[in-house]
């Protein structure tokens, strides 16, 4: 049938496009009662089915509920922070001995000597792990933190490597495991985001927006991006003299209109009609949520809110902490935006880019774990924490360092996470992770299996083929689980 086809234009009326509609506007009145018991049986069997965000089944017993991600983007240094090297000190100024093997970079040339590193290493917690004293109020925590020092990744480079941390994927358009974790598991809350991001004010990331996006999911499980500030919202309270109630009944008449113009596969548009469905419940209901005010002094100060060097991680993580407690199941916090010294990324200075970096960040991630473990959420919670890379063994510009994909160090905290121990190892240099080593992929598989997903379950049918997060199988790390 032709498209340029010319319907009668009658009023309150639209030509039948599907078959829900031919039902529901049959004349004999008898086919809308059938769509609404289909409707109503299904509703039965299947929530989701007209809520594609109504809280879902995992695939078996999970041991979290929801994942925050603390995202160090820029790469932060392993050697100068969870893995000390005393045998990277005594060759400093050296070039690498040819034993360790070659390793490839983007700007350390190839006559580069080793970076020794001026930080100090001292033991914490029942098991006596090792921290660096960038992260004094970290290591307070280091009984629930397990520590990967073998993590690994394919690229050296900040999108590349961002991309597939998040997404699996070296390039852009594959969905983040936020969203494949909210495609998993729906939401928990009516009234809040199921995946929220919270970004760096100082600046986009290199790889942009696709690395935090739903992909070809169904736009209906992209993120919701929350500024930094008093307001991570705008436009929450309603205009002056717009009533509640007239909120309310001008939302129901813009839902009637696009109800009558929705396709079933339409998934761009629905996920528009679901958007203007969670603005009126936020304005309702997320206001108390996004105040920090009616906070106790205690918490703020426990998250370093009001101090000049902690007040703006320190307020997104304790943002992080109120939505999980909201039933919001995936929260990316940002350290670092912008370009080059603005993130952990310290081409031409590890000890001032570091040091500035952890100042701004340790007494809040501190706060976090402390402030979910005493209200009962970490068990539920599980805290990641890394970047999209380390950085080299070797100097760049004399006393900064490069990029470096061959080993670094993650950890995870909660959520069923065995804390107290470090798994895997690194080369005496900190060059490549050669016990038993872990790439992003088993991260990602790991991170499901905590929240009850199985990854070959978790598929979603695109281009022919059925698509998973992990990509390739990734393997578990059951030290830790």
């Amino acid at each position: 049938m032709s498209d340029n086809i010319q319907y009668p234009k009658l009023p309150h009326s639209l030509p039948t496009r599907t078959r829900r509609e031919f039902l529901r506007d049959a004349c004999c009145g008898m086919g809308g009662l059938a769509f609404a018991s289909m409707l109503h049986s299904e509703a039965l069997r299947n929530p989701s089915a007209l809520n594609p965000l109504a809280s879902r089944a995992s695939h078996f017993a999970p041991k979290a509920k929801s994942v925050i991600f603390l995202f160090m983007s820029g790469g932060p240094s392993h050697m100068e922070t969870f893995d000390p090297k005393p045998l990277l000190n005594k060759l400093h100024g050296q070039k690498r001995p040819a034993e360790f093997g070659e390793a490839e970079y983007q700007f350390v040339p190839s006559d580069a000597k080793l970076l020794g590193t001026k930080r100090t290493f001292k033991r914490y917690g029942k098991n006596g792990i090792e921290v660096s004293d960038l992260f004094p109020h970290m290591a307070t925590c280091v009984d629930e933190l397990a520590i990967i020092r073998s993590c690994y990744g394919d690229s050296v480079v900040h999108s590349a490597a961002a991309y597939e941390l998040f997404t699996g994927r070296l390039a852009p358009g594959a969905p983040s495991m936020g969203s494949w974790i909210t495609y998993g598991l729906g939401s928990e809350s009516d009234s809040l985001p199921s995946y929220v991001v919270m970004p760096d004010p100082k600046g986009a990331q290199p790889a942009g927006q696709p690395m935090y996006t739903q992909g070809f999911l169904p736009a209906i499980y992209q993120p919701t991006m929350f500024r930094s500030g008093d307001k991570p919202v705008l436009n929450l309270d309603l205009p002056e003299g717009v009533r509640l109630k007239d909120r309310r009944e001008t939302l129901g008449f813009i839902n009637d209109l696009n109800q009558s113009n929705l396709h079933e596969a339409d998934h761009e548009f629905s996920a528009r009609m679901s958007s203007y469905d969670l603005a009126f419940k936020m304005q309702t209901e997320a206001p108390e949520v996004l105040d920090l005010s009616n906070e106790p002094q205690e918490t703020l100060d426990l998250y370093g809110v009001g101090a000049e060097l902690t007040n703006d991680y320190g307020r997104r993580c304790l943002m992080a902490r109120k939505l999980v407690e909201k039933g919001v199941r995936f929260t990316t916090v940002v350290s670092g935006g912008g370009t080059g010294d603005l993130m952990w990324d310290a081409h031409n200075d590890i000890e001032e880019n570091h040091l500035r970096m952890a100042a701004q960040t340790d007494l809040p991630v501190a706060g976090l774990l402390k402030d979910l473990k005493r209200r009962g959420l970490l068990d539920e919670t599980l805290v990641l924490w890394g970047g999209e890379f380390g950085r080299s063994p070797e100097a760049q510009a004399g006393i900064g360092r490069d990029h470096h994909n061959l080993g670094f160090t993650m950890w995870m905290a909660g959520g069923g996470i065995k804390g107290g121990q470090v798994v895997g190892a690194t080369d005496e240099i900190g060059l490549r992770a050669i016990e038993r080593p872990y790439h992003f992929r088993d991260i990602h598989n790991t991170i499901l299996h905590q929240l009850g997903l199985d990854q070959n379950q978790l598929t979603y049918p695109y281009l022919g083929r059925d698509e998973r997060l992990t990509f390739l199988e990734g393997k578990l790390i059951r030290e830790i689980i």
